[in-house]
């Protein structure tokens, strides 16, 4: 298996106090510091390219993103949303490891599983606006790479972040050769992922309510998600993995744990066993306290190594 990241990623600075912090990403690598992660193959994230992005983002998305911000200074794009002297390259890396992650599970025998231990996150940036933490689209880039550089017909995205992915169904809105499901809660930021936001018949939105914990959260996945990506037969399957619906997440109110963590992963493995020769790519999204981030990120890459 292989863990893809890199320094810069520590290196985009949303300011004090903000809960997207470098913090967040130090916490996870130290979580796989460990000799039960010892058989991971640690890899350094690629930039990606303008080519890449421009398959999911306006031209003029890219190179706002990518405009040099001075040093000691930030630029606001909302009040969640922050570029400084270090984010494009953090940006870049972040949706290189998730190419790179793609090209791997699909170009070599021997990796059939990756995670992508990287900031920011990606799940809210539309085709055209960052927002919600999210400068690229990481996953979305992920899956469109996958069509157009491996020739696939079918991937799923699976997304159980405790928000609602808005930027990656904005991107697949009408591209059948995608599948996107995601549970998260609502009503939460971003205001968008109810049952009838369907997309071409792609898009597959099952929210949850403040309170709901494990017994919900794994009926739901296992009576109605994970059958209809099985139905879909996909190819590759890739995971926003959001970690910010675990009980003690100061930006939502789900009950999940570690453990529930853990068991989706499982069955998102069985799934890719099953449809997509085990292929199987995971990119890290939300998740601010820090130990549930550390533990739950630590669940989910020991069911990947299994």
């Amino acid at each position: 298996m292989r863990l893809y990241t890199h320094p810069a990623c520590l290196q985009h600075d949303n300011g004090p106090g903000h809960p997207e912090a470098p913090a967040r990403l130090a916490a996870v690598l130290r979580a796989l510091d460990h000799d039960r992660y010892a058989a991971l193959d640690r890899v350094e994230a690629p930039r990606a390219s303008r080519e890449q992005l421009l398959r999911v983002h306006a031209a003029a998305h890219v190179e706002r993103m990518l405009a040099a911000v001075p040093p000691g200074e930030m630029r606001r794009l909302d009040e969640d949303t922050v570029l400084s002297p270090g984010s494009a390259e953090a940006a870049l890396r972040a949706a290189g490891a998730a190419v790179a992650a793609v090209d791997a599970v699909l170009g070599d025998d021997h990796v059939r599983h990756a995670f992508c231990a990287v900031r920011p996150p990606g799940h809210h940036a539309t085709r055209e606006q960052a927002m919600g933490f999210c400068l690229f689209n990481n996953v979305a880039v992920a899956a469109a790479h996958a069509l157009a550089a491996h020739g696939l017909k079918r991937v799923a995205i699976a997304d159980f972040d405790v928000h609602h992915g808005n930027g990656t169904q904005d991107i697949f809105w009408r591209e059948p050769r995608v599948l996107f499901a995601s549970s998260h809660q609502m009503p939460l930021y971003p205001g968008s992922g109810s049952p009838g936001e369907r997309g071409a018949g792609n898009i597959l939105n099952r929210p949850l309510s403040a309170g709901d914990g494990s017994c919900l959260f794994r009926e739901l996945w296992e009576g109605d998600l994970l059958p209809r990506i099985r139905a879909f037969r996909p190819q590759l399957l890739l995971v926003s993995a959001g970690f910010d619906a675990h009980r003690n997440d100061p930006l939502a109110g789900l009950c999940l744990g570690s453990e529930d963590y853990a068991w989706i992963t499982a069955k998102l493995v069985e799934l890719a066993n099953q449809h997509a020769g085990g292929r199987l790519v995971s990119t890290l999204e939300g998740g601010y306290d820090l130990a549930a981030l550390a533990a739950s990120t630590a669940a989910h890459v020991g069911e990947l190594l299994e």
